[in-house]
């Protein structure tokens, strides 16, 4: 897979990959059935996790092969913890963890305020003293750039430090907040839309993927 660094906010990372250009066009019709959107989601993730866990450090442990002993690479953290930002995040996790089973699963819950479009946080929760861990936020559309601000600062403020950022999808409003307030924070999708409609949606878009995954509208 290839990755494109937007080239004014430079912790902007397109992943570039033919069967995730495929992969995303199917998500965007409107016509694609729930089981199908479902599907693509986690096979989009999982094509993401593999890129984003690359850099994930090594350690030598030994191990018995059927014919010898051998020192060989594992991972230093087998357990880097997933956060699922509710409810679209939900749909990431299953995808996320087809590469990387051992990863542990927190979650955190914000709603959009319909008329502000800011962020209203109300649920956290992580495994105990995973405050030096790998995190890796999974949220399908980084649309305005509230909701992955708050759950940053979230972090921040619990002294948890290492972040990356899943999204397949991105709008330049939501590149942009999150450069100027986390510029260290890696940011890792699909494709980069074109704008935000008057509702804070992103176009071109794949509509609301909250209700598309669940059925809720």
């Amino acid at each position: 897979m290839a990755i494109k660094q937007h080239p004014v906010f430079t912790n902007f990372n397109q992943v570039e990959h033919p069967l995730l250009i495929h992969k995303l066009s199917l998500l965007r019709k409107i016509d694609t059935p729930k089981k199908e959107f479902r599907e693509l989601v986690s096979e989009i993730t999982s094509l993401l996790a593999y890129e984003v866990t690359k850099d994930l450090p090594l350690t030598t442990k030994t191990i018995q092969t059927p014919f010898e002993t051998i020192e060989a690479q594992v991972l230093v953290d087998k357990s880097p913890i997933l956060l699922a930002v509710l409810r679209a995040g939900l749909g990431m996790v299953d995808g996320f963890l087809n590469i990387l089973p051992t990863a542990k699963v927190a979650h955190i819950g914000l709603y959009r305020d319909e008329k502000t479009f800011k962020p209203h946080f109300y649920y956290f929760k992580a495994p105990e003293h995973s405050e030096n861990c790998q995190y890796f936020v999974c949220d399908i559309m980084l649309a305005t750039g509230g909701s992955a601000v708050a759950t940053i600062d979230y972090l921040k403020k619990n002294n948890i430090n290492k972040i990356t950022l899943l999204s397949i999808l991105a709008a330049p409003e939501g590149v942009e907040k999150l450069f100027k307030t986390h510029p260290d924070v890696p940011i890792f999708a699909v494709h980069l839309d074109r704008t935000l409609n008057e509702n804070a949606y992103i176009l071109p878009g794949i509509g609301d993927a909250g209700d598309r995954l669940f059925g809720t509208k």
